[in-house]
């Protein structure tokens, strides 16, 4: 009997033995799947991704007409015989980022010689872009190519570049004199940027036949007028001045003056007004007609 005790007592201790590794091992299985789950929480993609800073968006989408975005008054006046009112628009293979229209022509003043001028704008726009930048930011970019670009005119001398204060959100002026056909020209060029668009702006002239040089002031002045105008058609999205054909207030009221209707609806002339209509839309035609084929 005192043997057996002993005996009893080991085999009990041996059977025990397996339960409480039995119990470790549940304990620990059950927290190795607790920190296993926290930790594939935390790795989640979700959680752990950074969000990419995202880009600007461009302001302007569209360009203006550029053939409209110079008023006809001030194409009139900075190109007086020029050969299209309606200037001649530069090939585009897509207008919505890269456009322009020139206008140029000689006046001709007999024995007094004659005065040429040429003017011409261009437009480009760009878009925002993850991996280039925002449009403004590119716009800055392209607006110092174009400055350098005027600076480096072949055949240049006296070439002058100053800043333009009141012309988009920044622009240069580069005046220079050129030879060219026997005479010697005045030029300005003013590169100026309106948010996400850069417009180039030329604007020269001489005298031909014993015609004086126009002054580098005069040339200044007209170029730089024609650019605040190009830059105001970018932001209404359509030309200055000449929204759908619409006139200014100045231009309605010429026009209402110089109205030759009566108050009983007949013209000057007589004719009724249903007839003058008729005529003048057949009149309007033929000139259109004319137009389209010297330009």
């Amino acid at each position: 009997m005192h043997r057996s005790v002993p005996r009893l007592s080991r085999i009990l201790a041996c059977a025990a033995v397996p339960v409480m590794l039995v119990v470790a091992g549940c304990s620990s299985d059950s927290g190795d799947k607790k920190e296993s789950g926290s930790s594939e929480s935390s790795a989640s993609p979700s959680a752990s991704k950074k969000a990419e800073p995202t880009v600007e968006p461009a302001k302007f989408a569209a360009l203006p007409d550029p053939c409209k975005s110079i008023t006809k008054k001030t194409v009139t006046s900075l190109v007086p015989s020029a050969k299209s009112k309606n200037g001649t628009a530069a090939k585009s293979s897509d207008i919505t980022s890269r456009a322009g229209c020139s206008w140029n022509g000689l006046d001709d003043n007999g024995v007094k010689g004659s005065q040429y001028r040429w003017l011409d704008v261009g437009f480009t726009r760009f878009e925002s872009d993850q991996a280039l930048g925002s449009g403004a930011k590119r716009a800055q970019q392209d607006f110092a190519k174009q400055v350098d670009k005027a600076k480096a005119t072949e055949g240049a001398k006296k070439v002058v570049e100053a800043p333009a204060a009141g012309i988009g959100d920044q622009a240069s002026t580069i005046a220079y004199d050129l030879s060219k056909t026997g005479e010697d020209f005045k030029y300005v060029t003013v590169v100026t940027r309106t948010e996400n668009v850069v417009i180039t702006l030329t604007y020269n002239g001489a005298g031909y036949a014993g015609a004086k040089t126009p002054s580098a002031g005069d040339i200044m002045k007209g170029a730089e007028k024609a650019a605040k105008e190009a830059v105001a058609a970018v932001a209404a999205g359509t030309d200055s001045g000449d929204k759908s054909g619409s006139a200014t207030p100045d231009e309605k009221a010429t026009d209402k003056a110089d109205d030759p209707k009566s108050s009983d609806g007949k013209t000057d002339d007589g004719k009724s007004d249903d007839t003058k209509k008729s005529t003048d839309k057949k009149k309007t035609s033929a000139h259109k007609s004319t137009v389209k084929t010297a330009g």
